[in-house]
């Protein structure tokens, strides 16, 4: 009997045996067969490892699906994930295509089979086991047509019992505690340790590797130093062995008849990055043959590209062992970098396009920046990307707060960026497809020269899967370019890694918090450990530079990008005029939410069940005690929302111009608030129309529609949200943030908060006002947990089931499916972790997440087989979804506001501003200038001072609201007023008052003509608007952008001839004379 390399099998594997030894008789007969038995061996011995490790396959139909969840899982080490992909791929190839497949490519199949049925035994049947070193077949025609013949008789009665077989293995599993598991992956990892692929297996898996890139590759076949192998027309060739001085390199990459690149190709493991040396020194010894092109004879280097591998996957933890090193000859100053896959021949052909120290020049020249993003801070961060571009900086961060126009900023760079030719296609990347229409519609909006972005380049959008030749912009989610990169089966829609060579991440935070619920574009994803973990494989997929976008960096944000770049803030934006701050917060105290709600042992309370909408009632064997964080939340209490809002209906006029963001709760709390809002207002006898207060949430029936109505319409008025509107929503009217809520998140109070900051000159709007209710304000400075938020949906789970089941469509059932999903994710973070056992049990799965997990596949007939356990799960009951009903009475304290960075009272507030300045005047170079100084101050030197102040929590503002209440007199001075009285007692006067003054100085010095009085009246309305002019007139009409574009210095020379200078002097004398 012929000898077989997997004769090691038990009997319990026998299956394993025979289909490796059917794939070793097959290689030379007819190596199709041979490589699609080995493809075989791979899925069957999948589905074992499957059963081995307990886990739950269903609704993974594909075998990169599965194998993906044991890499997740951390069951398959790299190196074993990447043969098993490998076999997948020439697997596939070969069932495709009946004429694929060489005896030499069969054999190479044969090895990865071999390595993969060694590593299997030692984990999962003896740890015992000792690896047999592989035997090539030997080509015995007549024997093996035999045993072929015997084996597919065994194999088609064992490919029938293989899952009768299986489901004895369930009987007598792995044991699954953390001890035998944790052996297991050590042995795993210790099998891949001790065992790494040799020599002929690595170049295999390399051959592969390029193969899957687009290159014709076989190391024995294609190969110059053993078979003359030349380049030729329309080919794209890794041709083996190539001559290079008196080596060879291991691979030349021909793209037709031109050499484009030079591979050195390492033993699997051994450090690679160090030997890029070698490839260079190739590269400058190519041995140049007849009828071969070099992309520039002249260079040091004969060819443009130099690679260095090992055949072993990138990671991170080993950079320097894995990988695929890479350099660019032309660019000597540009370190090497480690890639995950190699470029397509398409890949180097457009980078050879991009002439990087060219397009920097151009860059670093062009001082023209268009017209939609052309604030002094926006250029600024366009500028710094494209210094750091120039610096190879790979990875980026532009914090910048929200409202101060990221979004046009990316816009800018990206213009400038493709028109300089410095990049050849960028990737706007995106988290929810809501946010990347937004992205399409401003590239549709944002015009150059009457002409829209997106009419000069062209632009796919989110709905487009792939990119054509002429693309320059394309718009995809996170969650999209995850499955077309690493969950689904080979095809031209597997973006190679040069695909973009510029990735923009908008809203780069991302991630989820406590304080909301899972959205339906983020059920791929479990937690937030495994979406950055995704998040991440993209953007190091590519090789790309890499932008993130951000009003708000979170911990995990900097691990990724590092720190910003450039920062542009919520104050320095408020100080510079761009966004309006808030006035100091108005603080409900009422006697429920200063003592909390008791109910005491023994008590009869009333529960409220918001699944079924049911009140019942239950004696409490135990004390329970609810502080104002639990209300609305924990506890339902209408006598404190009554008592807040008959409050508030006092303070905030339902017909005012500005309009009111009311946070509550939750969608039966939002309700509750509605109706309390106009019973208050009925009671104080103003008249109220009934769509101006509404509530907006994902639970209504046209949320966007009613969005759409707040923004552009005169009703509503006043809005109640929960989570739908706290991010994405652009209302300027907004003028009033009502707090019933509670939150943890810091990012998200901020977003909140960003509601309201943009300008309104409309209306008047100058500030906004902040109303809490749940001392929120208070602990700001305890809120650490950064993380954002998204959107809730908005049927029950058993309605959008029936949808789903009645889909009319394969789009419609996808789509249904899809907010099912969603749905029962959010139910399960209600569940505590005994509900989700129980459930899990009762449905027979082995993890809830696992069973949501498979329903993403399932088709229909499959899901209408899960109506009991979705049912089962909707209406699971548990103690902790229960909300106490409270009928304790409830009653106003008082309203106060709190000033500073302790919410202090507002003559405490007065007082510690006036000890910081005293303390201070000798330590701020600038503040000194205002007290000592006054007509030598700058806007520079004024800016400094309000960022100083800012710092402490001192602003115009909040001192002109705090004189006013402590001294019950209002007087509108600016911050240099303030900062003088504090240090030398001086008396305070009104901003206008001041200016007026100082200009009837000026008015009444000279005749003026009617055309300086013109020019005088601009002075004025400059000074009401800045209270600082300049210490001299030409920095005083150059500097300041309203003069500057009406010709400065110069142009106020002609107009006031000899006394320009004089007009200044005279009015930075008397202004705080």
């Amino acid at each position: 009997m012929l000898k077989t390399n997997f004769s090691y099998f038990t009997v319990e594997w026998e299956l394993f045996k025979n289909l490796g030894e059917s794939a070793e008789q097959s290689v030379y007969r007819d190596p199709n067969a041979a490589i699609v038995k080995i493809r075989s061996l791979a899925e069957k011995m999948t589905d074992a490892i499957f059963k081995l490790e307990g886990i739950d396959p269903w609704g993974l139909k594909s075998q990169v699906e599965k194998l993906n969840t044991l890499q997740n899982k951390d069951v398959l080490p790299d190196e074993l994930v990447n043969v098993f992909h490998m076999i997948r791929k020439t697997g596939n190839k070969a069932a495709h295509d009946g004429s694929y497949g060489t005896t030499s490519e069969a054999i190479d199949m044969l090895q990865m089979a071999f390595y993969i049925s060694c590593w299997f035994m030692e984990v999962y049947v003896s740890y015992d086991f000792n690896s047999p070193k592989f035997s090539v077949p030997i080509d015995n025609e007549k024997e093996q047509a035999e045993r072929i013949r015997i084996l597919e008789q065994q194999l088609q009665e064992q490919e029938k019992r293989f899952k009768e077989q299986l489901e004895k293995v369930v009987i007598y599993p792995v044991e699954d505690d953390k001890e035998n598991r944790n052996a297991r992956r050590y042995r795993s990892k210790k099998y891949a340790q001790n065992y790494p692929p040799n020599e002929k297996q690595t170049r295999i898996l390399i051959d592969e590797q390029l193969r899957n890139a687009g290159w014709e590759a076989n190391t024995d076949e294609l190969n110059y130093k053993c078979k003359k192998t030349m380049p030729e027309k329309n080919r794209k060739m890794a041709i083996a062995e190539w001559k290079c001085g008196t080596g060879y390199a291991d691979y030349a990459l021909f793209d037709g008849l031109t050499l484009v690149g030079i591979v050195e190709a390492k033993p699997y493991g051994k450090d690679i990055a160090g030997d890029l040396v070698q490839s260079k020194e190739y590269a400058r010894d190519v041995q140049v043959l007849a009828g071969i092109n070099l992309v520039n004879e002249q260079s040091e280097y004969k060819t443009p590209f130099v690679y260095s591998t090992n055949g072993r996957p990138y990671l991170k933890q080993l950079a320097e062992k894995s990988g695929i090193w890479f350099w660019d000859t032309r660019t000597p100053k540009k370190a090497s970098y480690a890639l995950e896959s190699w470029h397509s021949p398409e890949d180097l052909r457009k980078k050879l396009e991009v002439d990087e120290i060219t397009a920097n020049k151009e860059l670093s020249e062009d001082k023209q920046y268009p017209d939609f993003a052309n604030r002094y801070y926006q250029i600024e961060a366009v500028q710094a990307v494209e210094k750091a571009i120039e610096s190879d900086q790979r990875r980026m961060l532009l914090a910048m707060a929200t409202g101060t126009g990221k979004t046009r900023t990316a816009l800018s760079l990206i213009y400038r960026l493709i028109k300089s030719k410095r990049v050849r296609r960028i990737l706007f990347l995106v988290d929810r497809t809501s946010l990347g229409k937004q992205v399409a519609d401003a590239l549709k909006d944002t015009k150059i020269e009457n002409l829209s972005l997106s009419d000069i380049y062209d632009v796919k959008e989110v709905s487009d899967i792939k990119p054509e030749d002429t693309t320059k912009i394309q718009i995809a989610t996170v969650q999209g370019m995850v499955r077309r990169l690493f969950y689904q089966e080979e095809g031209e829609n597997i973006p190679s890694v040069g695909t973009y060579d510029f990735i923009v991440v908008d809203e780069a935070h991302r991630g989820y918090t406590e304080d909301k619920t899972i959205s339906e574009e983020e059920i791929t994803y479990f937690n937030e450990k495994e979406y950055i973990s995704q998040y991440r494989r993209v953007i190091d997929y590519f090789d790309a530079s890499v932008l993130g976008l951000t009003a708000t960096p979170a911990l995990h944000t900097t691990e990724i990008f590092g720190k910003p770049i450039y920062t542009y803030t919520y104050t320095d934006a408020v100080v510079d005029g761009y966004l309006v701050d808030h006035d100091p917060p108005y603080k409900f105290e009422t006697e429920l939410s200063k003592n909390g709600i008791r109910f005491n042992e023994g008590q009869e309370v009333t529960l409220w069940d918001p699944e079924t909408q049911n009140i019942d009632k239950a004696l409490l064997e135990d004390e329970l005690n609810f502080d104002v964080t639990a209300f609305n939340k924990k506890v339902i209490t209408e006598s404190f929302n009554r008592v807040i809002l008959s409050s508030l209906a006092e303070h905030i006029d339902p017909e005012e111009n500005g309009k009111t963001l009311i946070f509550a709760a939750n969608d039966s709390h939002a309700d509750m608030v509605v109706r309390l809002l106009k019973e208050a207002y009925e009671k104080i006898g103003i008249p109220v129309d009934d769509d101006a207060i509404v509530k907006i949430t994902g639970y209504i029936r046209h949320p966007n529609k009613e969005i759409k109505r707040f923004k552009n319409e005169k009703y509503p008025k006043i809005v109640v949200t929960v989570d739908l509107l706290t991010t994405g929503i652009d209302v300027p009217e907004i003028s009033n943030l009502v707090f019933l809520r509670r939150v943890r998140s810091r990012i998200l109070y901020d977003q909140m908060l960003g509601r309201a900051t943009r300008l309104c000159p409309d209306i008047g709007k100058t500030s906004f006002k902040v109303y809490d209710a749940v001392h929120l304000y208070d602990t700001l400075q305890e809120i650490t947990d950064m993380k954002p938020l998204v959107a809730k949906p908005n049927q029950a789970a058993m309605d959008i089931y029936d949808a789903t089941i009645n889909a009319e469509n394969d789009e419609a059932f996808g789509f249904y499916k899809a907010e099912l999903i969603a749905k029962l994710q959010r139910r399960k973070q209600c569940l505590s972790e005994k509900a989700k056992v129980e459930i899990s049990e009762l449905n027979h799965v082995e993890s809830l997440d696992q069973w949501l997990q498979s329903i993403k596949m399932m088709s229909k007939k499959e899901l209408e087989m899960q109506s009991e356990n979705i049912q089962r799960m909707t209406e699971y009951k548990t103690s902790e979804q229960t909300m106490y009903i409270s009928e304790a009475p409830d009653e106003l304290l008082f309203v106060e506001r709190g000033y500073g960075e302790g919410n202090e009272k507002p003559s405490d507030y007065l007082n510690s501003f006036n000890t910081f300045v005293r303390e201070n005047i000798n330590l701020i170079p600038a503040l000194q200038i205002v007290v000592n100084r006054p007509k030598d101050l700058t806007r520079e030197d004024l800016r400094t001072i309000e960022l100083k102040l800012r710092e402490k929590r001192y602003d115009e503002t909040s001192l002109q609201t705090a004189w006013k209440n402590a001294k019950n007199e209002y007087i509108a001075a600016d911050i240099i007023s303030f900062i003088r009285q504090a240090a030398l007692g001086s008396p305070l006067v009104d901003h206008e008052t001041r200016i007026k003054n100082a200009m009837h100085k000026v008015y009444g010095v000279a005749d003026w003509t009617p055309m300086q009085e013109k020019w005088l009246k601009r002075i004025e309305e400059q000074l009401l608007q800045q209270p600082v002019l300049g210490p001299d007139a030409q920095t005083a009409f150059d500097d300041a952008g309203v003069f500057q574009q009406n010709g400065g210095y110069k142009r106020m020379k002609a107009v006031f001839g000899d006394q320009t200078n004089s007009i200044v002097e005279t009015i930075n004398e008397n202004l705080y004379a």
